[in-house]
């Protein structure tokens, strides 16, 4: 499982929107979509952010570890 899949199935686990998401990063929630959408990626800087939302490593959240 990669980044997009692992983001959407996180983000859907804590029962978050794409909107409240953008909002905990500062960014919109087409930015979210492309992430999970596999259209761009996010910077180091918010996997950073991302890892402490939803309380996993960023290997987790990239797929480099299950």
């Amino acid at each position: 499982m990669g980044f997009k899949e692992r983001l959407k199935e996180l983000r859907l686990e804590k029962n978050i929107s794409q909107q409240e998401l953008g909002k905990s990063l500062n960014m919109s929630k087409m930015a979210i979509s492309h992430w999970e959408k596999g259209n761009s990626e996010p910077s180091i800087e918010q996997l950073k952010v991302l890892a402490q939302i939803f309380d996993v490593t960023i290997d987790y959240l990239t797929g480099y570890i299950d």
